[in-house]
């Protein structure tokens, strides 16, 4: 389980991506590189991380459903994610 405040920290640099997503492509169509520096450092889509949405782990983060494996199996096995179940051959 990741600390509040390293989840918090990612919520708030995917707020501001969302904020100068349009202001960071204007600058970088017009060639402004120096005004790119001015921007905030965690305005950069670069710095996000993908995180768990329940947990907040940063590895073995599965996309698709936005948690990370370890929920993903825990979930699977307790059928909480619908079409999901193990596969046996």
């Amino acid at each position: 389980m990741a600390k509040e405040g390293v989840k918090a920290r990612d919520v708030k640099r995917a707020r501001l991506v969302a904020q100068y997503a349009v202001k960071r492509a204007a600058l970088k169509a017009a060639g402004d590189y120096e005004g790119l520096d001015k921007l905030p450092k965690n305005a950069s889509p670069v710095r996000q991380h993908n995180r768990c949405k329940l947990s907040g782990r940063p590895r073995g983060y599965m996309r698709q459903f936005g948690i990370s494996r370890v929920l993903f199996r825990d979930m699977a096995l307790a059928g909480k994610i619908p079409g999901v179940k193990k596969a046996s051959w």
